[in-house]
């Protein structure tokens, strides 16, 4: 396939959470491995777990990690759209990289995403021209007809790239053949044009049990289904919308393997409101000996060792929760025992003495939790940058994506933050990813905590990192129909496919 130019693809789903950007992940790391020249896409994703690329451009993670998957640099043409919630009725629409203002649900769906469609397109098409497929990932459920009108990351930008579909299922939710067919049933004829036919995913069992379903599926849709994958714990890959069910008891996974000193590390993470790149911890669930828990109570800040408060969409809000819930004297408590706590971007603003928002939340001046000696102030531009420098004798790299401007009135340095004691705060994500700084920033962690941890010396994020995307792809090559999916890729969508009433209304 090297050498031919806009093959393509679009993943969609039954529901939100099937499984698409995992799927659309394994296709692109399955594909470059076959020599392909492949990217991912999502015209318009909806998520507070976003990444800056080197040119300075906000996307989602999802297509951060499915650009490394593919084995190209990330960039602002792969997410065109992404929208940040700060409410249950608002988002910033973020263009391009690059945020644009507010805008209501209503307001969005109503006039402005339709407007988008051509930019979507020709980001799209900008890609299939320098690519030898482009693997696009959609959202939600492509029938949701209510949406279908304005729709510009399902049905719209498959009929509009002539692209074919396959949808993935989620069968451990149980009503996948409902899903697979209620879907396909739903859509308007000119878009069951493109529905090639479908995916299940993480299936528990023995599959000679499933393919007289899968047969039963064919002969009432007329298609087929490319591949049954199973269920695979531990994967690890970085997530769209953030957690989406309760954080009671939540935990990241981590590597199995024992501490390779005496004591664990307990991490506990506040799982503060519009919570947004809680991937930063994931580098801190890769370290063999530390356990990684999401806590919403006070009480449970009590026997852990670090306690992270992460990025939130809503400093103002977060900081309103962490009071209401008694988390907040938890950490002035910790701080006053010397007990180590970490801040990161909003966590980091809020731990300060003062915030001043007439972005944001427009609360005005409002006072902070007076751990660190910072004062903030939120700007309408937005920080978006790829920072790198050196902390605790050891070389960091990490991104922004803040309002606040941070003033250091006093502490020690810490990236662009400051540390007191053992209360550290930053803007940079990611910069626990970088192995040699993560290593260093446990051992000052542990001998605060008087616990006798001890970091491997050789754990790289990046390698494990890299190990899970192949084992993304090694679901692909080894349950997929390989060969159908490449002739999908390549040929586009297959001729003949039949109509299943009764279609949109």
């Amino acid at each position: 396939m090297t050498g031919r130019r806009g093959g393509g693809l679009l993943v969609a789903g039954t529901t939100s959470d099937a499984g698409k950007s995992v799927v659309t992940a394994g296709i692109c790391r399955w594909l470059v491995r076959q020599g392909v020249k492949v990217a991912p896409f999502k015209g318009q994703n909806m998520s507070l777990n976003s990444f800056v690329t080197r040119e300075g451009a906000e996307i989602g993670r999802a297509q951060a990690m499915q650009a490394q998957a593919a084995r190209v640099e990330p960039s602002a043409l792969m997410n065109p759209v992404l929208l940040k919630p700060g409410s249950d009725r608002s988002s910033q629409v973020v263009l391009m990289g690059k945020p644009v203002g507010e805008m209501s649900a209503r307001g969005y769906h109503g006039s402005r995403q339709a407007s988008l469609l051509d930019t979507v397109v020709g980001c799209l098409e900008e890609l299939r021209g320098s690519h030898d497929a482009v693997i696009c990932e959609g959202a939600g459920s492509p029938a949701e007809i209510n949406l279908r009108r304005t729709d510009i990351v399902n049905m719209g930008i498959a009929r509009a790239a002539r692209l074919p579909v396959l949808v993935v299922g989620d069968i451990d939710r149980g009503g996948v053949f409902a899903s697979f067919f209620g879907t396909t049933a739903l859509l308007a004829p000119e878009d069951q044009e493109l529905l090639a036919g479908y995916l299940v995913n993480k299936f528990r069992g023995d599959v000679s049990l499933l393919e007289p379903g899968l047969d039963m599926l064919k002969s009432l849709t007329g298609r087929p289904t490319y591949g049954v994958l199973p269920y695979q714990h531990g994967l690890g890959i970085d997530e769209e919308d953030g957690l989406r069910v309760s954080l009671r008891g939540a935990v990241r996974e981590s590597v199995v393997a024992p501490p390779v000193g005496e004591d664990v590390l307990r991490v506990a993470v506040c799982a503060v409101p519009l919570m947004s790149n809680f991937t930063d911890v994931d580098a801190l669930a890769a370290e063999p000996g530390v356990v990684v828990r999401f806590v919403d109570r006070a009480e449970e800040l009590v026997d852990a060792d670090l306690v992270v408060v992460p990025g939130t969409r809503g400093t103002v809000k977060a900081l309103e929760w962490l009071r209401e819930r008694g988390l907040a004297d938890a950490l002035a408590r910790r701080a006053a025992e010397g007990r180590p706590v970490l801040g990161i971007c909003g966590g980091f603003q809020l731990l300060g003495e003062r915030i001043e928002d007439e972005v944001e939340s427009r609360a005005g001046v409002v006072d902070g939790l007076g751990l660190l000696p910072v004062r903030v102030r939120f700007a309408a531009a937005k920080t978006l940058a790829r920072p790198a420098g050196v902390a605790l004798g050891e070389p960091v790299e990490g991104y922004e994506i803040h309002h606040g401007v941070a003033e250091v009135l006093g502490g020690e340095a810490f990236l662009d933050g400051c540390r007191v004691g053992a209360v550290w705060g930053t803007h940079w994500h990611g910069s626990l990813e970088s192995d040699g700084f993560r290593r260093a920033f446990l051992r000052e962690v542990a001998r605060d905590a008087g616990r006798r941890f001890v970091p491997a010396p050789d754990t790289s994020f990046e390698a494990l990192r890299e190990e899970q995307l192949d084992r993304l792809g090694d679901l692909i090559e080894r349950y997929a129909d390989t060969g159908a999916l490449m002739r999908l890729i390549e040929e586009g969508v297959p001729g003949g496919l039949p109509f299943v009433p009764p279609g949109a209304p």
